[in-house]
């Protein structure tokens, strides 16, 4: 497997780069899974009360993995972020196994989304009107199931998808009252 240990606004030395192929590398271990790359970016912000902060990327195939912790120390910021590593993986390997074995997962497909969800969502997502970030993705094809295991595995409340049947863009969210729902166009 393959490291990169990257440092923005900070210094990566000698031990701290291998402090972190050390823990990242054991982390991914543990669980034999093969992961072709991993990015460690490791930056300290100086506006913020927790300073430190250490994000990790897994790409494996058709899924990514990504965790950002913020801690006093980097050492520590690493240490947390390779135990959420391990947790993901383990989340990953049970849920691409359980996928797998069986055929369909019918029953715990989402429901799809009204109107006012969207509204809430959209007056979420505009609450700042700045855009802080730009992230270019690759839409590979996948299915509602499979968006369900990418949106568990980056921990984040939407995900953007290319649905395997219709091939249309589609938004997986995660509700807030619990549950999932999902955003598809409307047939004409």
């Amino acid at each position: 497997m393959d490291i990169k240990v990257i440092g923005r606004k900070v210094t990566v030395t000698e031990p701290l780069n291998a402090y972190a192929i050390e823990k990242i590398g054991n982390a991914t271990k543990v669980l034999s899974i093969d992961i072709p790359e991993a990015e460690v970016v490791l930056r300290v912000e100086k506006t913020r009360a927790i300073p430190c902060i250490c994000e990790v990327t897994l790409r494996l195939k058709g899924h990514t993995i990504h965790v950002e912790e913020h801690e006093e120390d980097m050492y520590a910021a690493i240490d947390v972020a390779a135990a959420k590593v391990l947790r993901q993986l383990r989340k990953y390997k049970t849920r691409v196994i359980d996928y797998r074995m069986r055929e369909t997962l019918k029953d715990t497909a989402p429901a799809e989304a009204g109107a006012t969800d969207f509204d809430e969502l959209m007056a979420e997502l505009s609450a700042d009107k700045e855009v802080v970030r730009v992230k270019e993705m690759d839409f590979e094809p996948m299915t509602e199931e499979e968006a369900l295991i990418q949106i568990d595995l980056l921990g984040h409340d939407f995900f953007v998808y290319t649905d395997r049947d219709t091939n249309e863009v589609n938004v997986m969210y995660r509700r807030t009252g619990g549950g999932y729902g999902l955003l598809k166009p409307k047939a004409e």
